[in-house]
């Protein structure tokens, strides 16, 4: 395999240069920033992605002081005729759990089977035996980083995809559609995606993310996320005459931590519907020591029950040493979207029909994370969620197929068609 070699212009080539554009931008977001978007560096592809926007032809394009950019496709139908108000969107952040500064993307042309070595860290391999999607890519051209970042498709890969169909429908006013929101926010990845967005500004009827996985897919059931902090408070004195007066906040950490089910509920352990206690993040010392944990089940009851959990740990742990404070808040991120959108289901199969028109066989599965259409949809706006072609998020593994985000792009161009057709 070699890297792809510039050929004509055309919707794809088009799609691959945006896309090799904003994932070259650093946009990783800060779960402990307090502003608005969490990093200032997420208004670098915001800014550009506007003046793209104005660019292509589209109006109303606004970048409020959120860090929240929408625009408007108009509509392209008879007059007198009428479609809902559809609504497209991606978020422009990258996790904070993986490196997203000086992302060197490689696209390997033509994949033909076999492993992918990347070259920045030979010990990242994409391998079909451990990804399969991977070998229902042969022949596609397959973006990677160099192995020393992740690339950025979780979510770039679907903001290329929305501004990408846009470009293409303002190009062509004679595909029927009727008008079209985008939106493209910020601290999806730190749940924060959707704390400013205005719905009633957006004015979209309905709308779909495009932040899913694998080509042909369609989600509208998330988890139930939660997220919990345990702060453990000791007494810290000077270690050579710390006898019967030390607490050690760290020991006391790990003790909880030692303390959480081996074959169940942790992200190791589960899949399909089963939910997870996640310890992902831990900072501290002698004196206090903060565990971070996402906690995620399919069902409100099961939630409960692992928070009850949570706390029965910590409690357990303080119990051992009477001196600490050890204290468990809960931080509600968001809700199984599936509760609301199960009396919504036309919203679900005008996207099967979307996917069937681009050739594909959709498919619907349950998300093991979450979107901003979760928050969303409890919020009145019923909003899916559909493939943008990545896999690996999160990793330095992290890749995409450029006929997959085609085929997204594809889906998107008929899903305009189709809500302006009843």
């Amino acid at each position: 395999m070699t890297p792809a070699v510039p050929g004509a212009r055309s919707r794809e080539q088009e799609l691959l240069d945006r896309f090799l554009r904003y994932v070259r931008i650093d946009t990783q977001s800060d779960e402990s920033s307090p502003t608005s978007p969490s990093t200032a560096k997420q208004l670098d592809l915001l800014r550009l992605l506007e003046a793209e926007l104005r660019e292509i032809g589209c109006v109303d394009v606004q970048l409020d002081q959120y860090g929240y950019l929408t625009a408007t496709v108009p509509a392209t139908l008879p007059p007198g005729r009428r479609a809902p108000v559809v609504g497209f969107l991606a978020h422009v952040d990258t996790s904070p759990e993986v490196s997203g500064a000086g992302v060197q993307p490689i696209v390997w042309h033509d994949y033909r089977g076999g492993e992918i070595r990347l070259p920045g860290d030979p010990t990242q391999v994409l391998d079909p035996r451990e990804s399969p999607a991977l070998a229902s890519c042969i022949g596609h051209d397959i973006i990677t980083s160099d192995g020393t970042t992740l690339l950025g498709a979780d979510d770039k890969a679907g903001v290329a995809e929305i501004v990408t169909a846009a470009a293409f429908l303002l190009a062509h006013p004679e595909i029927p559609h009727g008008v079209l929101r985008l939106a493209f926010t910020p601290d999806e990845e730190i749940g924060r995606g959707t704390d400013h967005f205005d719905i009633a500004a957006f004015g979209a009827e309905v709308a779909y993310t495009i932040d899913g996985s694998s080509a042909g897919t369609i989600e509208y059931e998330t988890f139930n996320a939660d997220s919990a902090v345990v702060e453990i408070h000791g007494h810290n004195v000077h270690a050579g005459y710390a006898k019967g007066k030390m607490v050690n906040s760290l020991k006391l950490a790990a003790e909880l931590i030692a303390r959480l089910p081996r074959d169940r509920l942790s992200p190791e352990t589960t899949e399909g519907r089963e939910g997870y206690l996640h310890p992902h993040r831990i900072e501290g010392d002698v004196e206090r020591t903060r565990i971070s944990f996402l906690i995620r089940d399919f069902s409100r009851e099961g939630l409960r029950e692992i928070e009850d959990l949570l706390r029965r740990l910590a409690a357990e742990v303080g119990s051992l040493e009477p001196r600490a404070r050890i204290t468990v808040e809960f931080r509600e991120s968001y809700r199984n979207m599936g509760e609301i959108l199960a009396g919504r289901m036309e919203v679900v199969h005008k996207a099967e029909e979307a996917m069937r028109r681009a050739g594909l066989s959709p498919r619907t599965e349950p998300i093991r994370g979450g979107t901003d259409g979760a928050r969303l949809t409890f919020a009145g706006l019923p909003t899916p969620n559909l493939f943008a072609g990545g896999h690996e998020f999160h990793s330095t593994r992290e890749w995409v197929s450029l006929q997959d985000m085609d085929r997204a792009v594809e889906t998107i161009i008929q899903l305009a068609q189709l809500w302006a057709e009843d």
